[in-house]
């Protein structure tokens, strides 16, 4: 594209965001939004108050449902369960709590994945 079809072509995207600027301009609720933003933030500025303590304090039960969970609380993992798996046609016996087990993956090359996931203690 040469420089003059790509400036027209800004120039006239540029066009059609200013009449879409000026369409917002005029619109009743926009004005309203920007006159609550402008009256809450002086209202923030006087009392000292930052839109974090606004948040908490309109949303408390958000905020102490995230600070109550055990995971969150000590920034760890829970355990992964302990999986036993026999096979039926061999005896062997795996225990394992992931599935990146050496001898399950084998087991569910040969026999198939559900059918190895039937072998899973309960």
């Amino acid at each position: 594209m040469s420089k003059l079809a790509e400036y027209r072509q800004l120039e006239k995207h540029l066009a059609e965001q200013m009449q879409a600027l000026e369409a917002l301009k005029s619109d009743g609720a926009l004005k309203k939004e920007i006159e609550f933003e402008t009256k809450l933030r002086e209202l923030l500025n006087r009392y000292g108050f930052s839109l974090k303590h606004i948040i908490n304090l309109l949303d408390s039960q958000h905020s102490t449902k995230r600070a109550s969970t055990p995971a969150a609380a000590s920034g760890k993992r829970k355990s992964r369960e302990l999986k036993v798996y026999k096979n039926p046609h061999t005896g062997e016996v795996v225990e394992t709590k992931g599935g990146n087990h050496k001898t399950l993956k084998e087991w569910k090359t040969k026999h198939g994945a559900d059918e190895v996931e039937s072998w899973l203690k309960k």
